[in-house]
Order: structure tokens, then sequence, then C-alpha cells
């Protein structure tokens, strides 16, 4: 069955571009010019990836708020904004918000469609059975690969896709600091360096919420990041 995208965009001939584009490589594509149609249809059906735009018509955040209610009804459905808003302000708020990519409409469509293919790779293994394998213990932590669980003192964390991955990623080799290239070899992410560091920030808040002495993930200037193991 193919994968279900959404696009949210309210530029018609830009929707419709990226729509046809998504069509020929076996996505169903379903689009929505505006918060208020996109929001009635996920409430009855939730697509497999949604693609949205941050200013829609008149509301100059409107796809801001439409990813909090996404994120809302599914902590794990792949969300990507895509829009010609290139700032750190935006970016970092976007991420805030729960969305898994930040892409700027300069990008080519090879580009988007590699995001897009890394997205859907992870989710799908949230169906594959949990082995051994599968589990990192460090400590408090507990994490599932398969499932996408993460626990601190036996308390579950909410982590989107990518944070899930970027701190798998961290965690699995407990003490051995992990460049920023590698972190995004190992969680199949192309990003720039603002979006690896809010990523980061936003995962160590999610674990400090629960434990505010939290601080096992700590940053090597100039190197990377690594998980203190003690």
């Amino acid at each position: 069955m193919s994968k279900r995208i959404a696009i949210v965009e309210d530029d018609p001939a830009i929707r419709e571009n990226y729509a046809s584009a998504l069509q020929k490589q076996g996505y169903e594509v379903l689009t929505y010019a505006d918060r208020k149609s996109a929001e009635d249809a996920f409430t009855q059906r939730l697509p497999d990836l949604a693609i949205v735009d941050i200013g829609l018509n008149d509301e100059i955040d409107g796809g801001f708020v439409l990813c909090q209610q996404l994120r809302a009804l599914s902590r794990t459905l792949p969300i990507i904004f895509f829009t010609a808003r290139d700032n750190d302000y935006d970016t970092i708020c976007g991420l805030r918000m729960g969305a898994d990519d930040y892409l700027t409409k300069d990008i080519s469509l090879p580009h988007l469609l590699a995001r897009i293919a890394a997205l859907f790779r992870r989710t799908e293994l949230l169906n594959a059975p949990t082995v051994a394998t599968d589990l990192i213990q460090s400590g408090h932590l507990l994490m599932d690969s398969n499932r996408m669980t993460v626990s601190w003192q036996e308390q579950p964390i909410e982590l989107t896709v990518t944070e899930f991955w970027m701190l798998h990623a961290i965690a699995k080799f407990a003490g051995h600091v992990k460049s920023r290239q590698q972190l995004m070899d190992e969680s199949k992410m192309v990003v720039d360096d603002t979006t690896i560091t809010s990523h980061i920030k936003r995962i160590r808040r999610k674990f400090q919420q629960l434990d505010d002495s939290f601080d096992r993930i700590e940053t090597v200037y100039g190197m990377g990041y690594r998980w203190k193991s003690s």
C-alpha cells in the first residue's frame, strides 16, 4: 500500500507541483490550501507524513499551530516544515513545535525525496518485533529502538522520531564522543549545526522535566556530544 503524504500549502502552483512530483514517486498525495481544511481531514484520518508551510493564507504562523495539533494526535507522525522562511528563529520554533525536519523551498526535489524516504525508514521500524539487541540500557535510561520508546527512571519520555534517533546514536555508544556528522549519518539526517543543537537542547529539556538533576548528555565543545554512562 502506498504511503499517504499530506501537503498543506497555500500557494496553488507550489502545492500542485510538489503533489505531482510525489505522485510520480508512487506516493498517495492529499493537498490542503489552509489550516482549517487540513485540520478537518486530519481529525478523520492521519496521513503517513505531513509537509506543512508555516504561513497559511492570512495566518502568519498557521503551520506552527497545525504542527502542534498533529503532534498531539500522534507523537511519531513525521512532520516536515517546508517554507521560504529561512532563519534560525523559525527553525528553532518549528523544531520546538515537534517537527522532525525544517526545509526551505530552495532545496532540490531529490533532496526533499531523500528526507521523506529517511523519515519513512525510521517509522517503519515501529512495526518490527522487539529483540534483545534493540534495547539500550544505561543507568536509568532504557531505549527500545523498534517500539521507539524511551524511559528515564522508569518514567516514559515522549520524543519525536528525529529526537529518538539522535539520542539513540549517542546512547548506544555511551562515553564515546559523537561528532555532528556522525549523528547525521547514524540517524539518517542531513541538517545544519543549528538544527542539531536545537534537537539536543529539546531532548535535554524533556529529561530535565522529569529529573532536574539530569546531566547525561554532554557537549564536548569543538567535537560533538556524548552520553555519560555514570
